[in-house]
């Protein structure tokens, strides 16, 4: 999946709103590369037809947002870096964890974000993340990285994986 940031005429102001709060909570307590996964989060979403956004409350969103991308990322395990448990990520915004969690599946399930997936990885994540280089090759998963060069090609240009790794 192609990530972009263009909003349709009428998204604007939705997505300048949870932009902003993303933006500044990332700021304070995640980082840049959280920020910038959720402002593309948030442009899908607003892409959606219809939206998500066009209802309940812009903190909720912004939350579920951060809270879809801890997910894939592992921000709840305290060897990630940063770290932050989901509750406390949902007591940022004001909002319960059953919540951040519920409006997170919608945001995962709209987006066609899945657990492993490397389109939402942390940049920083790529390459030592094992789990995102995993992919069927005959029945049998294997780790990309060892695969031929073309091989592996064939696998980023379906979109199995993030890039060619040497």
């Amino acid at each position: 999946m192609a990530k972009s940031m263009k909003v349709p005429k009428g998204s604007e102001d939705s997505f300048a709103t949870l932009a902003a709060l993303t933006d500044t909570f990332c700021t304070e307590h995640l980082n840049a590369e959280y920020g910038e996964l959720a402002r593309f989060a948030i442009a899908g979403l607003c892409r959606k037809r219809p939206s998500p956004l066009t209802s309940g409350n812009p903190r909720t969103w912004a939350c579920a947002v951060l809270y879809a991308l801890g997910q894939v990322n592992f921000l709840h395990d305290k060897a990630s870096k940063p770290y932050m448990a989901m509750a406390e990520l949902c007591g940022h915004f004001g909002i319960g964890a059953s919540t951040g969690g519920n409006k997170a599946k919608l945001v995962r399930d709209a987006l066609g974000i899945g657990q492993f997936d490397h389109t939402w990885t942390l940049p920083s994540r790529l390459g030592t993340s094992p789990t995102v280089w995993l992919i069927r090759v005959d029945g049998l998963v294997v780790d990309a990285r060892g695969l031929p060069v073309e091989m592996q090609e064939a696998a980023v240009a379906k979109g199995l994986i993030p890039f060619v790794h040497q």
